[in-house]
């Protein structure tokens, strides 16, 4: 259990996310239909563009997906697979689906072994999960996890050898990456 928590950060400003030109790190995730899967699995011998986001109540992350909407034909052209990984359970993932009418794939992290992995896991305080439940959003109820732990919003690179090759972590969960600078760094990549 103390290893565990030493992959946790304290707060979103504390997060020690892993650097360009290390591998990507093993970590199970979840399908919408909630079989397990290993991250290395999803993204074997592919380019990827592996997004981090809080969940589907976070409107900052829907803005964010929304976005991704506009260059994601793109991306797919440039020969890269988009996943996009969340702290909500496997069941919450099929309703952002729905309503983006994404091409890319979801998948769960609701027991934040990818957010650990990837060194972007921190701790919320318990202040901030009574604020988001004075708004409606119960992040123990999305994920289905009570260990309050978030992803701090973060957009990974991998080429098809699985190695690490631009990421954008800000602690600042209302700044998120722009789309154009994602298209272009996926484009020096490629």
């Amino acid at each position: 259990m103390e290893d565990a928590n030493k992959t946790v950060a304290k707060n979103a400003n504390e997060v020690c996310p892993i650097k360009i030109s290390e591998e990507a790190p093993s970590a199970v995730l979840h399908t919408i239909e909630g079989r397990a899967i290993n991250i290395k699995d999803v993204i074997k011998g592919e380019k990827a563009i592996l997004i981090f986001y809080r969940g589907g109540w976070c409107p900052y992350c829907n803005l964010q997906l929304s976005e991704l909407q506009k260059i994601e034909n793109e991306l797919i052209d440039l020969g890269f697979k988009i996943v996009a990984i969340s702290m909500d359970k496997p069941e919450y993932l099929s309703a952002t689906l729905g309503k983006y009418k994404m091409k890319y794939e979801l998948y769960s992290d609701s027991k934040a072994n990818a957010s650990k992995a990837f060194g972007i896991a921190f701790t919320v305080e318990n202040e901030y999960i009574q604020k988001l439940k004075n708004f409606n959003m119960d992040l123990e109820a999305s994920s289905g996890e009570t260990h309050h732990i978030l992803p701090v919003p973060s957009v990974f690179i991998v080429d098809d050898k699985g190695i690490i090759q631009f990421e954008y972590v800000n602690p600042n969960y209302k700044i998120r990456i722009n789309s154009k600078l994602l298209l272009e760094a996926a484009k020096i990549i490629q």
